[in-house]
């Protein structure tokens, strides 16, 4: 807890009075929502990620995914109370390093840079099996189109994009629902099969899903409702943050837990069979439940979900480059580039920065990237639950802010049940990320502390604090 902050006035390149720069506050809750729904992507996630759960949970991927949701309702909290303390662009970096010192957010910031980067071209290169009934595409190539589209996006306005994504969020909830009507109505099976805890194994054989696969699926189940944490990124750009903030984060993790539970509910009970389920093919389950016009219909909404996720996730990500560049965690040239913003308000190096790198991204293996973000997004929470538990320490204990019910007993059940899912990952991801997170420690160590009165120097701006 050594080399805590201290009160920044300097201003990144370009700052004119004196303060650092802030974004513009052009959205409500409503906007806030949408776009973070937008994040969280329920039908892309349902359509992407659940069908890997499916494939190595079968029946116990709903239970899994419900644990999940029960342990982000105790994140949630924790991202709501740190979001109206510290609303700044910056989210989880901004938070940890107010309140459990310099180090840690820096730490905290590489954890999430990892998962911001590599999260939006995994979603996208499930666009082409979505287009598949209009056009084949190859995965990679469907995949880094839809990030540079995206990218192009999010040079526009915030409001522009509060619509557009609202649109698209729109027709991926209908998505959604149609899955689970149809599951619901052609259920092969009860409810008690939702903790059955059967899957099929290579050669179609049922087996059992143990307790220690839950717990290891429950990274990847963290993951699925992720986005909520989009309103604290947003924060500066929300209206009224005290009071927005917690309410934008808490309804977007119910709004979408709900969105992504029932539907896969749905499937778990729809499925012909074990071997079925376990193969993941929700579009073919809902042709069979229906016909091909429906099943392309669905098809094509997931792909334009997609899509949507991909815009809101290069908007969010931007803003983490454009508050780390005006929080000065680079050489001055870079810190100059990504702290510069455009004629429509968004930080437009800082967009392309991340949007480029992810159309490349969309090239690499699915799986490293997918067992990394798993445990990226484990210890992030991690560190976002300790500095929660520092929340109301000094100062910060006076200051108005929501205020999580049961602290502070809520954060340290977390950080125990998060560090037990972290022994439980494999080792291969866990070695990528601690060497990721090994080398971060050493820019810190030869570059940021050596330069602590110029360099990383985490600030709220002043319109912020309101």
């Amino acid at each position: 807890m050594t080399d805590t902050l201290r009160p920044v006035d300097t201003a990144v390149p370009e700052a004119t009075d004196g303060n650092p720069k802030a974004l513009k506050r052009s959205i409500g809750v409503v906007g806030g929502t949408l776009l973070t729904l937008s994040c969280v992507t329920p039908a892309s996630t349902l359509f992407v990620v659940v069908p890997d759960l499916f494939g190595t949970l079968g029946t116990a991927t709903a239970l899994t995914i419900a644990i999940g949701s029960l342990l982000c309702i105790a994140v949630a909290f924790c991202y709501s109370e740190l979001g109206t303390l510290i609303p700044s662009a910056g989210g989880e970096y901004a938070m940890v390093s107010t309140m459990a010192g310099r180090l840690a957010g820096w730490l905290v910031f590489v954890l999430s840079l990892l998962v911001v980067m590599i999260v939006p071209p995994v979603i996208a290169m499930g666009t082409a099996d979505y287009l598949a009934p209009v056009v084949h595409l190859d995965p990679s190539i469907a995949g880094a189109g839809v990030m540079l589209l995206a990218t192009l996006a999010g040079l526009l306005d915030l409001r522009a994009n509060a619509w557009i994504t609202g649109i698209f969020l729109v027709l991926e909830v209908i998505a959604a629902a149609v899955v689970a009507v149809l599951g619901f109505a052609h259920s092969e099976r009860g409810a008690g099969s939702l903790v059955s805890m059967q899957v099929a194994d290579a050669h179609g054989h049922t087996d059992t899903v143990t307790a220690m696969l839950v717990v290891s699926g429950l990274a990847i189940a963290l993951f699925v409702t992720q986005g909520f944490s989009t309103a604290v990124y947003l924060s500066e750009e929300l209206e009224h943050p005290r009071r927005n903030v917690a309410r934008t984060v808490l309804a977007t993790l119910a709004i979408s837990t709900v969105i992504i539970l029932v539907p896969v509910a749905a499937i778990t009970m729809g499925a012909s069979n074990i071997a079925e389920l376990s193969g993941g093919d929700i579009s073919s389950m809902v042709t069979a439940w229906s016909n091909s016009a429906v099943g392309t219909f669905v098809s094509l909404c997931v792909a334009l979900a997609i899509i949507n996720a991909g815009i809101v996730m290069v908007i969010q990500n931007s803003r983490v480059l454009f508050a780390s560049a005006r929080d000065k965690a680079w050489p001055t040239p870079v810190n100059t580039a990504f702290s510069r913003l455009g004629r429509f308000g968004s930080p437009w190096v800082a967009t392309l920065a991340v949007g480029v790198p992810g159309a490349l991204l969309c090239f690499v293996n699915l799986d490293t990237l997918y067992g990394v973000t798993g445990v990226s997004v484990t210890g992030m929470y991690l560190l976002v639950a300790v500095a929660a538990l520092l929340s109301r320490r000094g100062s910060h204990q006076h200051t108005p802010a929501w205020r999580m019910p049961l602290w502070p007993a809520m954060p340290v059940l977390l950080i125990v049940v998060l560090a037990y899912i972290l022994t439980q990952q494999e080792t291969s991801y866990l070695l990528w990320t601690g060497g990721i997170t090994a080398a971060a420690t050493l820019y810190w160590a030869f570059y940021l502390r050596p330069r602590k009165d110029t360099r990383w120097l985490v600030s709220i701006p002043e319109d912020a604090r309101i």
